[in-house]
């Protein structure tokens, strides 16, 4: 399931996040850091799936 979390944060990072942590705090600093750059949204949101 992992796996899957990762392709969907690679394509959509808020989405992964939602799908690991749901409407949390890092749910909203993950749509902050894609909205300033893409890339860093990425990183945080595969940063949160790997960690748990």
């Amino acid at each position: 399931m992992d796996i899957l979390r990762i392709i969907v944060a690679i394509l959509l990072p808020p989405l992964g996040v939602f799908l690991q942590v749901g409407l949390g705090a890092q749910f909203w600093l993950n749509i902050l850091l894609t909205l300033l750059g893409y890339i860093p949204g990425i990183v945080h949101a595969i940063w949160i799936i790997a960690r748990r």
